[in-house]
Parts: structure tokens; sequence; C-alpha cells
């Protein structure tokens, strides 16, 4: 495991003639343009609901000696030539270069273009790549095909840069302006950390909307196929500051699924704050994000830090028709990371808002053990509690919002967890000694415009609840000028050291009214 709208304006009723009938004129062109257009997502649903219907055909492997056996810093080596992109030569906002099958990619994709009523599949060819200082023979080449694909528009500057890319399974991955890849989202995940093993939905074909010269967006629909089920999808993309990816998903299964994961997402966290490094290293933190945001609806909002835990951990958090969800990296300070190479302050965070009616679930977060970054052990996804019935189309459509500024999307008369500090408690014993006591120790810092606000006699207090194998030993809330908000800081132990402590915590005023969101954590065990 590692994981179109329309804007219509209102219009008075006073509009001088000449204006409305030019606007008449205007919609009458769309539609025309509409019904020209004669690919689109209807005709991959139809595909979904047929391909549903027939036995799974796993795809079969087309690589041989030496591609199969690249290792990654050679097949980092092989790249696409930029002046041989699709609608390079056609001075539009958008255009498509491709990965080549190698290494574990081992499967081709279908690749094809929409212009009108004008659907073209893009052919593979060799002479597209430069293989470097490879030995490979490109007329051994020539029955293969792209292992992904990448869209590139001028996010920074004018010229063209990667801004989404799909490659491997049902995986991609989006950035916004001055952005670096992080987290990555998928298509569907199915059976996640079940004992039966997960199974991998693949994307197998895709079809992208040619743009028009001054279009901010652009349309790619994606078919999709697994053992177990099928799907239509379609990706509106709108780069800029912050990127936006509007999903409509059509879902056909081909058997009842035991575990249903919808809008994942997948990342990393090897340490934090929370959770320092067991080993002395110069980065105080390595993590594409650093917990899992939930609105479960308006005004619940909880905020879990993640872990990497000594053994697999998951977790679920009730959220019936949710109104958003996200793996957030909620740090984009440099000093926060030290790392000049990979910039984890650049790493965006992925935001998820639901567009209908999901009906009830909740979301939930998987996390792996993990010895180093290069593995992606952490998994969310919201879950249906309701059994999904094969054969019957399933709808869910969503917005991701690829962000760096998280504040926008929490709900503002909250304050929200800005850090989670983790040391071994500790007992002060004179003014300048303190001694060890064998707890664990926990300092929050929440912020928020509302915490700015409090007067500075305001009794501040915390609500902490916990969990079966976890004893409060103390704790304390306290103003934090420096943040200009509050600061609570807990010592627990565990009940039992081989089990985890689960703790929920949050700020509330003299009237036990709620200031905060609820601050969601597991401590993990010894064992």
């Amino acid at each position: 495991m590692t994981s179109s709208h329309a804007d219509v304006s209102r219009r008075s009723a006073s509009m001088p003639f000449k204006r409305f009938a030019a606007v008449t004129v205007g919609f009458a062109a769309m539609l025309a343009a509409q019904a020209a257009f004669s690919f689109g997502f209807e005709d991959v649903a139809e595909q979904a609901k047929t391909l549903s219907q027939r036995g799974y055909n796993a795809p079969q492997s087309n690589l041989s000696d030496p591609l199969s056996k690249l290792q990654y810093q050679d097949y980092a080596k092989i790249s696409f030539k930029k002046d041989h992109a699709v609608w390079a030569d056609q001075n539009l906002p958008f255009t498509l270069s491709f990965f080549h099958e190698g290494m574990h990619y081992n499967t081709p994709i279908k690749v094809n273009t929409i212009n009108g009523e004008d659907v073209k599949a893009v052919k593979y060819s060799p002479d597209d790549f430069n293989f470097g200082d490879l030995k490979i023979d490109p007329e051994a080449l020539k029955n293969l095909g792209f292992a992904g694909f990448k869209i590139n528009y001028p996010i920074n500057s004018e010229r063209k840069e990667e801004v989404m890319v799909f490659l491997g399974a049902s995986y991609f991955r989006v950035v916004g302006k001055g952005q670096r890849y992080g987290l990555s989202g998928r298509g569907l995940a199915i059976d996640t950390a079940l004992s039966s093993g997960e199974e991998f939905p693949r994307f197998k074909e895709f079809w992208v909307v040619r743009p028009e010269p001054d279009d901010k967006y652009l349309t790619i629909y994606a078919l999709l196929d697994s053992p177990s089920a099928t799907g239509a999808y379609r990706y509106i993309l709108r780069p800029g500051d912050d990127a936006v990816v509007d999903v409509q998903s059509q879902i056909y299964l081909r058997r009842e699924v035991t575990k249903l994961g919808i809008a994942p997402l997948t990342s990393m966290f090897l340490y934090g704050p929370n959770q320092p490094s067991p080993s002395v290293n110069y980065r105080p933190a390595i993590h594409d994000s650093n917990g899992l945001a939930v609105n479960a609806s308006e005004g619940d909002w909880v905020w879990r830090p993640l872990v990497n835990p000594k053994k697999l951990a998951v977790n679920s958090f009730q959220a019936n028709n949710p109104r958003g969800f996200g793996l957030l990296q909620r740090s984009h300070n440099f000093r926060d990371y030290q790392d000049l190479d990979d910039r984890y302050d650049l790493r965006p965070s992925a935001w998820i808002e639901p567009q209908n009616g999901w009906g009830e679930g909740q979301v939930e977060l998987v996390e792996i053990p993990t010895p180093n970054e290069t593995n992606d052990n952490i998994v969310s996804f919201w879950r249906p509690t309701t059994s999904l019935q094969p054969g019957q189309p399933i709808d869910f459509n969503y917005r991701i919002n690829w962000t760096t500024n998280e504040a926008k999307f929490h709900n503002p008369d909250l304050a929200w967890v800005t850090q989670t500090l983790r040391s071994r408690g500790e007992i002060k014993k004179t003014n300048l000694v303190r001694e060890p006591d064998g707890t664990t120790s926990f300092v929050l810092d929440f912020v928020g415009p509302g915490l700015k606000a409090l007067a500075p006699d305001a009794n501040v207090t915390a609500d902490i609840s916990m969990g079966d194998n976890g004893e409060l030993v103390s704790s304390n809330v306290e103003r934090n000028p420096v943040f200009g908000g509050y600061r609570l800081e807990l010592r627990m132990k565990p009940k039992d050291p081989a089990k985890p402590i689960d703790t929920r915590a949050f700020l509330k005023d003299g009237q036990g009214q709620r200031l905060s969101e609820t601050w969601s954590n597991m401590l993990p065990s010894d064992a």
C-alpha cells in the first residue's frame, strides 16, 4: 500500500434587449458545441457498466529485460522529450507528456485525446523518449506503451511544468503554485488493511479533452477496472495558487466488497515533534502529512496527529454525510524540517469536499509501520456503512483542494492545533531540577481568531477524556503570548504498556462553550 460544473450568473430582468440577444446566441452556441462534443462521462460510465458484467481480465506484463529489472535510479534516466508533448505546437495552455514503462510499471495504459467529435489514441513511440546512458535497443520497444502521463501548465512562470501526474494503479498527484509533490490521491481503495489483502484498482484508459487557447481548466476521463469493481471518472483540473480537482465518479461492483474506500488519500509519516525520531537526525520532522482533519458535520471538527506505529493501526471517525476531510501538512515553515533537498515544507495538503450526499459512514485512517521515508504508510478514505449492491451504479462526487493554506478550510469560529509536541513526562522537584516520572507528556498549541480575541483574564480550560488504557496524571492550560493562542500540557501513563492510549481534548470557556477543534490522539504502545 504504499494510498464540470458551470458557473451560472444571475442576470437582471431589465437587461437591454441587445445584450439579452447576445447572451441567447452565446447560450445557443454553447449548446451546439455540446452537441458536437460526442464523447463524455456517460460514454465512460457505459463502458464501466458493460465491463462490470464480464469476468475480470488481469493485465499482463509486456516488459522484458532489461526494462523489467531497472532500479529506480536507472528508470529515472528515461525522460519524455518536451518538444514531443501532445499539443506542444498548438499554443494551448496545457500539454501532455508521458512515462515510459519500466521497473514495476509493467502494464501499459491507453490515452486518447478528444477534439470535438474526434477521439484519437495517442500512439507510443520510443522516438519520443531519451534513454540517457541506458543500453536499450529502441527496436525492441515498439510494442510497448505508456506507464502513465503528466499534465503540464505554466503554473510558476511562462514555462510549462508538471501540475498533475497519473502513474501506477489509480494514483495521481497534484501541485499548486510553488508546491512540491507530496501525498497522492487514488480513484478507489478496496479492502485496505484487511488480512485478506488489499486490492488495487487501476485506471486502464484515459480520455483528455483538448483545451481552448484561453481555458484555465482541463478535463480528463478515466476508466477504472479491478477484480471487484469498475468505475467511470471525470477529473476537472484547475491549476492555481491552490490546485482544485473536481471529481465525478460512478462505480459498479462485480461482487460485494468488505471495505470500499471513497476518495482515498495516501501519504507518508516517518516522524515529527509528536513522535520524535528514534535516532539522532538534524531534521526535526520527515513527513508529507502530519495529521488527519475531519469535519463530520457543521461545527464538528477533529484533528488526529499521524504516527508511525510499531504495528498496523486502524482508526475510524464517524462521519455521516461528511462535510470534509483530508490529510494535512499543517506546518509550511522550513525551520520545522530543515531539508533543502526534499522540501517537506512545500508539500501540499489535500482536502476532500463531498459534492453530493454520501450517506452513513466513517472516515478511516490506516497507519502502517515504515523504517524510512521511501514508503507511503498512511491511507485515509471515507467508508460507507451500508452494504452496496453489485450491478447498481454508485455515485460519489467530490472536490479535492491541494493547498498550503489549510486555515481557509477550517471553521473560523474554532481554534485549531498548530503543533503537537511530545516528550517524556517530568515532575518538578525544584525550580532548577525536573525528574522523569514514567509518564508521557504532550504539549498542544491552539491558535485561531477566537482565542486571540479573548480577554486576558478569560477562563479557558480543557475537556480531556482518556481511553480505557490511559490515566491522566496532570493537565494545565495557559495563554501562549508567542502564538497568540493557548497551550495545553497534559501528562499520561498507560495501564498496560503493551496497548496504545487514545486521548481526546478540546478547549472551552468558563460557560462550557467549545473554543477549539477536538485533538484526537493515539499514543502507540511499547510493544
